[in-house]
């Protein structure tokens, strides 16, 4: 099966002073159609930067792709002109971004918004933009699409807004939807409202979802597949029942154990120590290798990210050598 989004090497950096650091390094990811990739890890560990590089919206001075490839459609989107990228965002790839209420635009109706990509992709007429604009409403369950496609951001709750935020990245049936930590700023039920609806539209429209968060809750209950990242570089992958079962990886296994449960106390919950390193201050050898427990003369060397079994990988020359389970 050919991934719809495959992602070779990515190298992404960013000018710190007088040079230029890598805040991602190496990633290689792809993503099926009809499935989701979960992209997990704590903030600064490079999620967004990746996302961000897939679509070329990082700012047009102080970043740069130095290396890699994002293969897209059997086209290479690094490569692309702005012209030809302009017709591919919002197309076929979609984002829903972090907060829905600074991602709108307060000045324009949810409708309005919505029909836009519809007027400027697919030709539409305006009646036609407006009439598929609530039925997209109505699609992500919006209560009264009639009425509130007329009603600006101001006059939607947050779940309503984030619904508004799908509707517009769904609006062209896109093939490939990155969606950032798009239940962050929710709460728990409206969260597990809009993860079924993301899960029914994938599978309705064959899509493929790389899911961008920092909640393994959300990871077990919408993923497939999920790639752990830590410091800009992808440091161990899985199926997400294997990852959850048999995590390898130290990250992965703090993550886990610092997860609050319904099956655990509280005060059973373990930080994980210390914070990611800045890009201008990344160790040498393993990135992980000053907040872990595991840590051996071997990890002063840069580990490469190896099979563990299976399509399990991971980063860890202590661990993963071993194959050892958590």
């Amino acid at each position: 099966m050919t991934p719809v989004l495959d992602i070779k090497g990515l190298t992404t950096e960013f000018r710190v002073k007088n040079g230029w650091h890598a805040a991602v390094r190496g990633i290689d990811l792809s993503v099926n159609a009809n499935e989701t990739l979960a992209v997990v890890g704590e903030s600064g560990s490079g999620k967004s930067v990746t996302a961000l590089s897939t679509l070329r919206l990082l700012p047009q001075t102080g970043a740069r792709i130095s290396r890699g490839e994002v293969g897209f459609g059997g086209r290479d989107l690094t490569k692309l002109s702005e012209r030809e990228m302009s017709r591919i965002r919002g197309n076929d790839i979609a984002m829903i971004f972090q907060e829905p209420m600074t991602s709108l635009n307060p000045t324009m109706t949810v409708g309005d918004q919505i029909a836009e990509g519809l007027l400027i992709h697919r030709g539409m007429s305006r009646t036609e933009a407006a009439k598929e604009a609530r039925r997209l409403l109505d699609e992500v369950r919006v209560p009264d699409p009639a009425r509130r496609v007329n009603d600006y951001p101001h006059q939607f709750s947050g779940g309503m807004r984030q619904r508004a935020m799908i509707a517009i990245a769904l609006a062209c049936r896109p093939k490939l939807l990155l969606a950032d930590e798009p239940t962050t700023a929710l709460d728990v039920t409206v969260q597990a409202q809009v993860l079924s609806l993301l899960d029914d539209l994938k599978r309705d429209r064959g899509m493929a979802i790389v899911f961008i968060t920092h909640n393994l809750g959300v990871v077990a209950q919408i993923a497939d597949r999920v790639a752990v990242m830590y410091a800009g570089e992808i440091v161990e992958t899985a199926t997400c029942d294997t990852l959850f079962a048999d995590p390898v990886h130290p990250y992965t296994e703090a993550l886990l154990k610092a997860m609050p449960r319904v099956d655990r106390k509280a005060e059973s919950l373990e930080p994980i120590p210390g914070s990611v390193p800045s890009i201008s201050a990344r160790p040498a050898g393993c990135v992980y290798a000053p907040r872990c427990n595991y840590v051996q003369p071997s990890c002063a060397a840069h580990p490469s990210l190896v099979p563990v079994g299976g399509n399990h990988e991971a980063r860890c020359p202590v661990r993963a050598d071993k194959g050892e389970a958590a």
